[in-house]
C-alpha cells in the first residue's frame, strides 16, 4: 500500500538584506549592513528610532527610522524596552523586513542562503511513494523554490522541472512558474516518486 510523508521545513535565512544608499563618508553608493543595534532618542513625549545600518567599505553609520516623532505612549513598554536594549531577534525582524527596506531605500542586496529545520508529520513509511512538504518562513528568503528542493532533495533543477511538467510535482497554491520564483510561507509542494529508482533516498533527504 502507498502512502504520502507529510513534512514540515522551518526555512531560516541566514544572511540580512543590505542597502545600498549613498555613504556620506565614501561620497557614492555603497552596500550597507545592519550592525543589528538600535539608536533611540527620546524628546518630551517624542521618540525617534532607528536601526542603525553602516557601509561595508568606511564603516559609516547610516540610519533607518523605526519610528519618527513618534509619542511615546503609542510605544508599548516591552516594545521600547526592547529596542533600547537591543534585542537581537527584534533587529533582526527590522533587518529582514523586505519591503519596509524597499520602501525607504529603493534598493535592496538579498541573499538566498537558508538553515531549513525538518520536522516529520509522521512516521517513515517505507512504501511511501509521494512527498507532502509544508513551508513555513521565519523571515522572507529571495532563494528560489527549485533551488531550495534541489539542494535539500539531493535532485537536480532539471527533474524538478520534468516532474513539474508531468504534474508529479505540484506546488500549492499554484502558480505560474513557481518553481522559479522565491520559496514563500504557506506553500505546500505535492511530489510523487512512484517508481523512481532514488525515491526512499529522496525520503530520507526529505525527512531530514
Amino acid at each position: 500500500m502507498s502512502s504520502t510523508l507529510r513534512i514540515r521545513w522551518t526555512i531560516a535565512p541566514q544572511t540580512a538584506p543590505r542597502l545600498l544608499t549613498t555613504c556620506n563618508r565614501c561620497g557614492g553608493v555603497k552596500a550597507h549592513r545592519s550592525s543589528g543595534k538600535f539608536r533611540v532618542n527620546a524628546n518630551g513625549k517624542r521618540i525617534d528610532v532607528w536601526l542603525i545600518y553602516r557601509c561595508i567599505d568606511c564603516d559609516n553609520s547610516w540610519n533607518f527610522g523605526i519610528f519618527e516623532r513618534c509619542n511615546r505612549r503609542d510605544i508599548e513598554p516591552e516594545l521600547r524596552r526592547a529596542l533600547e536594549g537591543n534585542d537581537p531577534a527584534l533587529a533582526r525582524r527590522y533587518a529582514f523586513d523586505i519591503v519596509a527596506l524597499r520602501n525607504r531605500v529603493g534598493r535592496v542586496e538579498e541573499f538566498p542562503d537558508v538553515a531549513v529545520r525538518k520536522h516529520r508529520l509522521g512516521n517513515i513509511d517505507e512504501n511511501a511513494t509521494a512527498l507532502e512538504i509544508r513551508l513555513v518562513l521565519e523571515m522572507p528568503t529571495s532563494l528560489r523554490l527549485d533551488r531550495l528542493l534541489a539542494g535539500e532533495l539531493g535532485i537536480s533543477r532539471s527533474r524538478l522541472q520534468a516532474l513539474e511538467e508531468k504534474r508529479r510535482l505540484v506546488v500549492a497554491p499554484d502558480g505560474a512558474r513557481a518553481l522559479r520564483k522565491p520559496a514563500r510561507a504557506g506553500t505546500t509542494i505535492h511530489i510523487d516518486l512512484t517508481g523512481e529508482p532514488d525515491r526512499q533516498v529522496v525520503i530520507s533527504a526529505a525527512a531530514g
